[in-house]
């Protein structure tokens, strides 16, 4: 195992690796950076999630950390050691593809056994190495030795990809998006079965996807990545609740928080459309006026006005609703709303009985509030 440090890592690409909309074009001027002075440490048998939107630069930082991509700035430890000039093949990685990468001409127990092959291990160790992997995969894995990849489900071909990676001993493991191929119930079983791995061998990992399902479950720490930058590092608890900017708070979480932009200081509060919200002491002391501001909320902090429930104090709007989503085994209702140009989502007791075109008054209660500075999108401490 080891600690793996990136320090001020930048790639460049002489254009970006998809062909550009025309509303896209202004956007770039020269080099396309995938990877943009990005510090990250992995601590040693932990497993941190990269994720972010498609393009964010996942995949490069894999490649990076891996050796399979040398075009870099900056430097890249194992530990103390500076992996530049130390080729994939000696940097003792377990990779994990979104494709599965398996040889198909062999089955799997020849898949397994490539590694020491090449390698020119003794038989007796491969074949102990191989019985040892076998039993750690768990009841069923030994029948998949005998059969070659194109005879497996999708998720037959994972667990073996996944078992390939194990009996390397490695000091590294790289998931690239894993499950992305897989049906939902599939990625179910194998998310827990990753996670069962990872949490016996606590291997270093680094894990890289865009469903916030598989960060939150196997993550130890989230690494949130935009445009080649690093956003923000933490629990997803500590991201959550403390976003560093708006992207982060309005990616994170399933919904995310609501975040209702236009608002312009005045007198010590924000104005927004039909919102005028009191500021915190401690955001007027870092506002001035004029100053442009995004107000944010969780989904589940907001509260629907229905008679007879107590009502928080706080800024009240008045929204249309457009779309109720029940959750019935969480006995709840997502309900969509908008307000002129405003859209945002609360959540509700699925008793509550809501028809499409509903006018509500909705109550954002002044403690659950975050403000975000609208052009830097920096996150305001109150």
């Amino acid at each position: 195992m080891a600690t793996i440090r990136l320090q001020e890592v930048t790639r460049e690409f002489s254009r970006p690796p998809a062909p550009l909309r025309d509303y896209e074009k202004d956007a770039y001027d020269g080099p396309f950076k995938a990877l943009d002075h990005v510090t990250l440490t992995i601590p040693n048998g932990q497993t941190t999630v990269v994720l972010g939107p498609s393009g964010c630069g996942k995949s490069t930082l894999l490649r990076v950390v891996a050796g399979l991509d040398a075009e870099y700035r900056g430097r890249i430890y194992y530990d103390d050691q500076d992996m530049t000039d130390v080729p994939p093949k000696d940097r003792y990685i377990g990779m994990v593809f979104q494709n599965y990468a398996l040889y198909p001409h062999f089955e799997g127990y020849g898949n397994l056994a490539f590694f020491f092959r090449t390698r020119h291990a003794p038989t007796a160790e491969a074949e102990e190495r191989i019985r040892i992997t076998s039993e750690t995969m768990g009841i069923g894995f030994e029948q998949l030795l005998r059969r070659k990849p194109g005879t497996l489900s999708g998720g037959q071909q994972q667990r073996l990809a996944i078992a390939r990676a194990i009996v390397r001993s490695p000091k590294l493991f790289l998931f690239d998006e894993p499950l992305s191929s897989l049906d939902a119930k599939l990625r179910a079983q194998t998310r827990i079965e990753i996670k069962r791995l990872l949490s016996r061998f606590r291997i270093t990992t680094v894990y890289v996807t865009h469903d916030q399902t598989e960060a939150i479950t196997l993550g130890d720490q989230l690494a949130v990545m935009r445009a080649g930058r690093l956003e923000q590092v933490g629990s997803f608890q500590a991201l959550r609740d403390e976003p560093a900017n708006a992207f982060v708070a309005g990616f994170l979480g399933t919904p995310p928080m609501n975040l209702l932009a236009g608002g312009v200081v005045q007198a010590g509060s924000l104005h927004l459309a039909q919102l005028t919200i009191p500021l915190p002491d401690a955001v007027r002391q870092q506002v001035e006026a004029g100053q442009a501001l995004i107000a944010g909320i969780r989904p589940e902090a907001a509260q629907l006005i229905v008679d007879g429930r107590p009502t928080p104090d706080g800024a009240r709007l008045r929204g249309v609703v457009e779309l109720v989503e029940p959750n019935f085994a969480a006995r709840t209702q997502l309900v969509h709303l908008r307000s002129g140009e405003q859209t945002y989502t609360v959540f509700e007791s699925i008793d509550t009985r809501l028809l499409l075109d509903d006018v509500l008054d909705v109550v954002f209660p002044t403690a659950s509030l975050y403000f975000f500075d609208a052009e830097s999108e920096a996150r305001l401490a109150n």
